[in-house]
């Protein structure tokens, strides 16, 4: 037993090594197959060693054979699914999967809580409490992450209203529960009780309902890297409770990590970090649609591939609308077209374009859109004003001049891509309603723009054919 603890940690150390390398990879586009490969070989270390360490335990316990096909059982079940679910799984809805996979780790920390207070054995008098603290708080953070993620998997794939839920009082209704989770955690360290466990799963699954359920649709891709972060603190409160090291620097990866990506998503869009995580506090609900105001020109695809032809210089900023309607690849094929044809051709990607953090960017790299034109917002802002024509497609809160110039709009002060100060400016959309955020957007009454309505995908393609 002692020979195969020894493999199994030294196989967590390399496999550890691997998750870092991982993330180190998947900072940049050009390394992010590489990062994968390394995440890939770091869980495979981690399942043989884990093998080892089951069998090594059955033999001694003479459950060996039970153990190994519960885990393999449970490998090829999962590993199943996950197969089908990315086989099947369209881009438009990575971001309403990968919530509902943060689920899963929630209610995996969930489940191992428990099992740590109804089967606790061979624990030393003086780390009882230790114990009994790790169970509370692992749950607590499982249950939050649990129905938070349901939340929002139900948010992005329109199964519920993204209008944030304004109960009187929420606030106090989130600091109250936080406040509440402190104390049955302290009566459960001194007096243990199944009924407090059960006490706090309840409050916790509540707690991240409310949460969620009160952060608007215009927040949502931070609320996604929220909760991966969440997921990933629930991962290593796991690992205190299984003794599992790798569980606990895992966890402490994704949950930094995530952590790190909600504070970045959030100087983006002007909101504040503590402010999202706590729920919305402090955030205005969304004022909804405004009334027009002025009238939109409209364009067709002709015009627009004259626009392009006697253009020297081509920015296209995308959004959802793009993802939805699978526009990526004519996109990626006017690009290679006007490049043929001398035009400079660039990409303006927002933070926060999409429902996920880098949806655009996997979007354009699954098209094979070259890496070193596809630019970030704080890269290419000040080009537009030198730029002859900007394709807006499917984008609508990230290019919208009511965030600099409306100090009373819901988005006000969040930095978008200033597209306006372009020449021209042609809007990709299927109709005049408002973006994610439920706020107009000014840019389709100005004079420099025109708006080319209908499926990006097919408009592109007939701008092809015009061209």
């Amino acid at each position: 037993m002692a020979l195969a603890q020894s493999i199994a940690t030294a196989a967590y150390i390399v496999a550890a090594l691997l998750f870092i390398l991982a993330l180190a990879g998947l900072s940049k586009q050009e390394s992010a197959r590489r990062g994968i490969v390394y995440g890939i070989a770091g869980m495979m270390i981690a399942l043989i060693a884990t093998v080892i360490l089951v069998v090594a335990e059955g033999s001694l316990t003479g459950g060996a054979t039970l153990g190994i096909v519960l885990l393999v059982g449970a490998v090829v079940i999962g590993g199943a699914i996950g197969l089908w679910r990315a086989r099947v799984v369209e881009m438009t809805g990575m971001p309403e999967l990968i919530a509902l996979l943060h689920s899963f780790v929630g209610l995996a920390a969930v489940l191992v809580g428990w099992n740590g207070a109804l089967y606790a054995e061979g624990i030393a008098p003086e780390l009882v409490g230790i114990h009994h603290a790790e169970v509370f708080i692992g749950v607590f953070i499982g249950a939050v992450t649990f129905t938070g993620s349901i939340v929002a998997f139900l948010k992005l794939s329109a199964r519920m209203s993204s209008t944030p839920l304004m109960l009187p009082g929420k606030n106090a209704i989130n600091i109250g529960a936080l406040g509440l989770f402190i104390v049955l955690t302290v009566w459960y360290v001194l007096t243990p009780s199944i009924w407090l466990l059960v006490a706090v799963t309840a409050l916790a699954l509540a707690l991240g309902w409310h949460l969620v359920a009160s952060i608007g649709g215009g927040d949502m891709p931070v609320v996604v890297s929220m909760l991966n972060s969440y997921s990933g603190w629930a991962a290593a409160a796991a690992g205190f409770l299984l003794n599992n090291d790798l569980l606990i620097v895992t966890g402490a990866l994704v949950g930094s990590s995530g952590a790190y990506l909600s504070y970045i998503m959030c100087k983006a869009m002007n909101r504040s970090f503590l402010s999202v995580i706590a729920g919305g506090f402090g955030i205005a609900p969304p004022r909804g649609d405004a009334e027009e105001e002025g009238e939109a020109h409209e364009t067709d695809a002709g015009s627009v591939a004259d626009l392009l032809r006697d253009a020297s210089s081509v920015i296209i900023t995308p959004g959802y609308g793009m993802a939805v309607a699978q526009a990526q690849y004519p996109v990626a094929d006017l690009t290679s077209r006007l490049r043929e044809r001398g035009v400079e051709v660039r990409f303006g990607i927002h933070p926060v374009a999409g429902r996920l953090p880098g949806h655009m960017n996997v979007l354009l790299a699954e098209a094979k859109v070259p890496y070193d034109i596809v630019l970030e917002l704080d890269e290419i802002n000040d080009d537009f004003a030198g730029t002859d024509v900007v394709l807006v497609i499917g984008a609508n809160d990230t290019v919208n001049p009511a965030a600099a110039e409306d100090p009373g709009s819901p988005i006000a002060g969040m930095p978008v891509l200033h597209v306006w100060d372009a020449r021209n400016v042609v809007v990709f959309k299927r109709s005049m309603a408002s973006g994610y955020a439920g706020v107009q957007n000014p840019l389709f009454f100005r004079d420099n723009t025109q708006m080319l309505f209908g499926d990006a995908k097919q408009r592109v393609e007939d701008i092809i054919s015009a061209l």
